[in-house]
């Protein structure tokens, strides 16, 4: 196995030998004290943050070493998806010593920035973060912050340092082969307009590019703003079916839209899965209480905060590809015919 040996961290000194400006200016700078032109302060905070250079909170003699606290950085709370994924991670913490303090983006990438910002300064024990995709900025402080970084739900791309989830485009294409083999044939997509929804984004393109090569082509695709609910589930289903009443079947981008159209297709007396078939994706436990089971993908949520927790702590070593791929599971349910 690869371990992959941690940078050193950066110091004073690299931002004080990037920007040309003494160690004591930098540090005036970077503690917004002191008299120090605007140019020379553009200059050092430019140079740290091309660096990825973050300011130790932490003071004294306690300065060179790590707390005990793991950063974990999701974009939702308000999300079903990342409260089972904080479980997984919080059991398998539960008796290293460290606990995990918990930040959120609101899909944001500069918020993303100065959230890391923030718990970088802390030097907590590692970094736990959802996704692939960061700025440059974002990805300068997690690649020289000398810690273990794990980034989660998501393994079509390079991680920083390791990656744990699952492949979306396969989620989707797997998807794609269960509907295509129950004998649907005109598709429609419902699912969130949100562009820095990437794991959102690879599941549709891998679905997409699975029934093309069966050549079928979405029929009919139906985008929202904002969250998800229930209410906006059954508005983008009734959306859709007047607009393309012929539709046969319906892919959600998620559980909780997916449960809202299942909702209002019974409510309507449509024949499912005779008439219309219909699928999410998460597996969530909302599922558990509908009059029927809507077919779905099980993300592996519980799965992926266990393993990415177990590699921060040590309990486990880096993959040598640094990628832990879980799979997929489609979970039939009651809204696809049988095949």
């Amino acid at each position: 196995m690869n371990t992959k040996r941690p940078r050193r961290p950066l110091t004073l000194r690299d931002v004080s030998e990037a920007s040309g400006v003494s160690e004591m200016t930098v540090s005036r700078v970077l503690r917004n004290r002191g008299d120090v032109s605007a140019a020379t302060r553009e200059k050092v905070l430019t140079a740290a943050r091309t660096l990825g250079y973050v300011p130790n909170k932490i003071a004294g003699g306690l300065a060179s070493q790590r707390v005990n606290l793991v950063a974990v950085v999701i974009p939702s709370l308000s999300n079903m998806v990342f409260p089972d994924v904080l479980g997984g991670i919080s059991a398998e913490l539960d008796d290293t010593g460290l606990q995990p303090v918990v930040g959120v983006t609101n899909y944001s990438p500069s918020r993303e920035d100065t959230v890391l910002y923030d718990m970088l300064s802390w030097r907590p024990s590692g970094v736990i973060l959802a996704g692939l995709e960061h700025s440059r900025a974002a990805r300068a402080m997690l690649d020289n912050a000398g810690l273990p970084v794990v980034e989660i739900m998501d393994v079509d791309g390079t991680p920083i340092d390791t990656a744990v989830g699952i492949s979306h485009r396969r989620a989707g294409a797997e998807m794609a082969d269960e509907i295509l083999a129950a004998g649907y044939r005109r598709i429609g997509f419902i699912g969130t307009h949100m562009p820095e929804d990437h794991r959102a984004r690879k599941r549709l393109a891998g679905f997409e590019e699975r029934l093309g090569e069966h050549g079928v082509q979405l029929a009919a695709r139906e985008y929202y703003q904002g969250g998800s609910s229930l209410l906006k589930g059954r508005e983008m289903t009734e959306r859709i079916l007047t607009r393309e009443p012929e539709l046969d079947f319906l892919y959600f981008s998620n559980d909780m839209i997916g449960a809202g159209g299942l909702l209002w297709c019974m409510e309507k007396g449509y024949d499912i899965p005779g008439r219309l078939g219909l699928a999410g994706f998460n597996g969530v436990e909302l599922l558990d209480g509908l009059p029927m089971r809507l077919t779905t993908t099980d993300a592996r949520r519980i799965d992926i905060g266990r393993r990415a927790a177990r590699i921060v702590a040590g309990k486990e070593p880096r993959p040598e590809k640094g990628i832990i791929a879980l799979a997929p599971t489609i979970m039939p349910g009651e809204t696809i015919r049988k095949h």
